[in-house]
């Protein structure tokens, strides 16, 4: 009955390798009264499957997308802004962005607010007329801002797209809650 259930057990422990028995062996004699004799178990040459890994060249459809990326002279806002015991200045880009499906979407920087070191940038995203079916696209809006260090919060105006890039900033149905919670923050852009 021993030898039955350890070559069950061997056999289920060496599924999918080829086993080679080296050896004859024996189990022990084992009697209730007196010592077991040290017996001896079988040897086995274990051959395991060979694996091999790597790489190779297959032929499959992928997407390719292409961005024509050109340089542009275009106008942007330029804003020079001192504050009273600001430190020095330094010339950066207030820059916002918005990736959004189904239809084109236009995205302005309305205002920027101070008050309190902070800079408070208010951009609006509405959507259009023009679909672009199941594309996704990414809409940005800047100004050039000559400042001190400044801390910078960044609020859009409209309907948060379903996209995770658009984690970014903070989307509000309209400003005034903004405004209530602020100390009559001081307009220091205003798109018109």
């Amino acid at each position: 009955m021993k030898k039955i259930l350890l070559v069950g057990l061997t056999g289920t422990l060496f599924i999918g390798c080829n086993v080679k028995k080296e050896e004859q062996g024996e189990l022990p004699d084992l009697d209730v009264d007196v010592k077991a004799d040290a017996g001896e178990l079988p040897e086995y040459d274990i051959n395991w499957a060979d694996v091999n890994v790597g790489t190779r060249t297959e032929t499959v459809e992928i997407p390719i997308v292409v961005v024509v990326m050109e340089e542009e002279g275009v106008e942007i806002p330029y804003l020079d802004v001192d504050v009273p015991n600001g430190g020095e200045k330094k010339e950066r880009t207030i820059m916002v962005e918005a990736e959004v499906t189904d239809t084109e979407h236009n995205l302005d920087i309305q205002e920027i607010w101070a008050e309190d070191g902070n800079l408070y940038v208010i951009a609006e995203l509405e959507p259009t007329d023009q679909s672009i079916g199941d594309q996704t696209m990414r809409v940005s809006n800047q100004v050039s801002l000559n400042a001190p260090d400044l801390n910078v919060k960044y609020y859009i105006v409209g309907t948060r797209p379903d996209r995770v890039f658009n984690n970014r900033y903070d989307y509000l149905e309209n400003t005034d809650e903004l405004k209530s919670a602020l100390n009559n923050p001081k307009i220091i852009y205003f798109r018109t």
